[in-house]
Formats: structure tokens, sequence, C-alpha cells
């Protein structure tokens, strides 16, 4: 008597699931950045033997020597798993061969047109499906449009000829990473997983169970997973969206959109503060809702309100320079020949992280307009732009703030001497409501 599909399943289920409740089981991570790295640390700190794969040769070397590059991982946690030999690093994806589950980690940027780019999660998937083997886990958490583990992971995996739901296990499991995040990190942070089948979902969410600490939220599809994600940095684009909206109308009409938001926030039910700011930054809201809009067009849908709020969004980095413009107008001067210190680089205070940083954008049209500028990030020492690579100022100086025509606030990091520059600045645009209200200085103090 021979096993059905089902008998057949359910048993390297069960033994799968054995393995990962046993510690047994070795886990892979392919792609070790802000996603990857922490992931591939909780795994090694909750028992299990991992490798982690990428194809930077300077990650490989410095994860081996037990040196860290991403804010969010403890670099002695780091130091003590690779000294244990219990995670180790590698460019060999043959390696996969001894893995029992494997957690896909890697980019899914937007191309030149606005349209997902999944270049990265095939190439990766591929080099998976070269060594496949029966009873293995593969899980997506690289954020994609609804349909890509189906569509995209799953006919590559099948190549060999195994059988999804049979002879290994699909899901999806979006990433939420939020990077400077002190009270929500890896560990602790809910996992939505959805199964190509209820065994795959039954065998990722065991997994997840074993290495994190938070609740896992199971759902029906990886669809409904990829939905979802993208659902919840769409909220936080759109939101921002109208704050930015607001900041523009409330400047035109003389009031304070910061006083606004703190005092709609006062309402205990109906209402969540979003707050404005230079432009949208990092790897997932700028970028997120574009995958929807893209498969909306496959359904012949316009995605109308995502689109607007991208169009908000988008345009905040040139309507800083407006107002840098007209703010210095009004002193007797004008952009072009001005020496500008701009403070941050990163997309948000205190992380080193400048991916999609709306001072990336600003500083172009900086350059565009013949002014003089210089950056101070405590966080980021060094920067691409148009090509070339600057080095940034970590400290404030008397000197700097006084012979700066305007300083322009992009980033409120923490470690910013916001004192000194109340004191010493000669015009100063802050795009971030940066200092308390007793620090405001009178007459060359500005907000968005």
């Amino acid at each position: 008597m021979t096993l059905n599909t089902v008998e057949v399943e359910k048993n390297l289920a069960s033994e799968l699931i054995k393995k990962i409740n046993e510690k047994t089981a070795v886990i892979g991570v392919v792609g070790l950045g802000y996603v990857g790295l922490p992931l591939a640390v909780e795994n090694a700190k909750a028992g299990y033997q991992v490798i982690g794969f990428d194809v930077h040769t300077e990650k490989i070397e410095k994860i081996n020597r037990g040196i860290n590059y991403i804010g969010d991982v403890n670099d002695e946690e780091l130091a003590e798993l690779i000294e244990a030999n219990q995670f180790i690093a590698t460019e060999d994806y043959s390696l996969i061969k001894n893995v029992d589950a494997v957690v896909i980690c890697v980019p899914t940027p937007l191309d030149v047109h606005k349209q997902a780019d999944t270049s990265y999660v095939e190439t990766a998937t591929k080099e998976i499906s070269n060594y496949l083997h029966k009873g293995m886990l593969i899980v997506l958490e690289s954020t994609t449009y609804p349909g890509t583990t189906e569509e995209v992971l799953k006919p590559i995996l099948e190549q060999p000829g195994l059988s999804c739901g049979k002879d290994f296990f699909l899901a999806y499991s979006p990433e939420r990473v939020d990077p400077g995040n002190k009270t929500f990190k890896t560990s602790n942070t809910p996992k939505v997983v959805g199964g190509m089948t209820e065994s795959c979902t039954e065998v990722a969410v065991t997994m997840y169970k074993n290495v994190l600490e938070a609740d896992i939220h199971e759902v029906s599809s990886p669809a409904v997973a990829e939905m979802e994600k993208i659902l919840e940095n769409t909220f936080r684009n759109i939101n921002i969206g109208l704050a930015n909206e607001m900041a523009i109308l409330c400047n035109k009409m003389g009031i304070d959109v910061w006083e606004v938001i703190d005092a709609a926030a006062t309402k205990p039910y109906g209402f969540m503060p979003f707050y404005p700011g230079p432009g949208l930054g990092g790897h997932c809201i700028p970028i997120d809702p574009w995958y929807l809009t893209w498969k909306a067009r496959e359904y012949n849908y316009h995605t109308k309100l995502i689109e607007s709020a991208g169009e908000i969004n988008n345009a905040m980095p040139e309507y800083v320079i407006n107002r840098s413009m007209q703010l210095l107008n009004k002193k007797g001067k004008a952009l072009n020949g001005s020496n500008i210190l701009v403070f941050g680089v990163a997309y948000k205070k205190d992380i080193d992280d400048y991916r999609e940083s709306p001072a990336i954008p600003i500083l172009e049209m900086l350059d565009e307009m013949g002014a003089n500028w210089k950056v101070v990030d405590p966080y980021v020492n060094h920067f691409e732009l148009n090509g070339s690579s600057y080095t940034t100022e970590n400290d404030i100086t008397e000197q700097m703030l006084k012979t700066a025509d305007l300083v322009l606030i992009i980033t409120n990091h923490s470690k910013l001497e916001y004192k000194l520059i109340a004191e010493k600045a000669n015009l100063i645009f802050d795009t971030r409501n940066s200092f308390s209200v007793d620090m405001e200085t009178k007459g060359n103090y500005f907000k968005l």
C-alpha cells in the first residue's frame, strides 16, 4: 500500500516539526541586512545551528569575525554566537543542502518606473532550488506584492521536480523590523504567517514559536500575509501624506500644525497622531504602497488614494527647499551661494540608515541651486550622493553655526545639541519640531 499525498505531507511535516521542537533543525537565513541578521541572531540564541547567506564578502567576513554592523543587534551576543560556532556566515549557497528551514530576507526595491523588482528574491529562490530537498521549509519575509510567494517562488522551487506542500513547505511571513525602535525588536514583535497549505503554515508557525517571544497570527494564505504587510505601510504612508498636506495648509494660514496635532491627539478615540516631515525614508513606507499600485493595474484598478498620498510625500523635499529659499529671501540672501548647515542624513532619528532618506533629494537640490552645504550626523559617517561619497561632521561647533546662513534640521537625532543650535544659529528651519517650547528662539526659528 502506498501513502497518499496528504499522508506524505503530514509525515514530512511531523518529522520537520519534531526537529524544530527538539532544536536539531538547521536554520538558514538568506540576506544578512537589517532584517536577516537580527533574525539569524534570534534563531541562534534560541538554540538552533544557523547558517547565514549573503553575496557581500565584506558582511560575511565581519560576521565571522564577530563584528556587528546592524544597530538592532547586540555586539556581545553576536560575538558569543560566532565564538560558539552557533552561527556562521557564508557566500556558499551549496550549504543550503544542510539546512532544514530557510528564510529569505533580501531587498525588494522599485525600478525606475516604480514597478516591483523581484530580481533579488528570484535569484535567492533559484539558489535555494538548486539544493532543495524533501521535508524542507522555505519562508519569504521580504516585503512584496500579493501573489509573489505563489506566482514567483513556488514555480521556481518546483522546477527540480518536487511538489509544494507534498515534498517541501512554503510560507510567507512579513518582516516587521523598525530600526531604532527601543521597545519592539525582532524577538517581541507579533508575527503573521500564511502558508501554501495547512501543513506549510503549521511548520512555519512552529519555527517562529520556538524562536520569538511574540504572538504568532496565522492567516489563510501567503497572499493575505503579503497584502497585510502592504496595508500596514500604506496606512502609514497615507496618514503621513495627510499630515504633510495639513502642514502646508497650516503654514499658509499662520497656524502651528504641531500644536494642532497635539490638540487632536487628546481625543481618546477615533484619532491617531501622525506627523509631517521633510519626506518619507527607509525601505518600507516610501516603497511598499507602490507594489500594490503596480499589482492593481493587473486588475484594471487605479489606486487613487495611495498615489495621491505618494505625490504629496514625494513633493515634500521640494517644499522644504522652497521654504528655505523664502526664509533666506527675508534675510536678503539667495539660496545660491548661501552656507547651509544640514542636520541629519539618516531617514529617521537615532539610526545610521539613510536608505530613501529625504535628505538625499534635498541635498541634490541644494547642489543644483548652488548652495554651499555641510552635513552633521552623529550616526552616519559617510553617504553617497550623485555617485560621489561624502563625509559628515559628527559634532557641532559654534563656528559652524555662526557661519551658516541657514540651519536646516532634517533628522532630529537625540544627540544633537539643540540648546547650542538655538543660541548660536542665525536662522533655523526645523522640519521635525525638534525644539522644546522653552528653547525655541524668537525671530530666527521656523517650523515646517
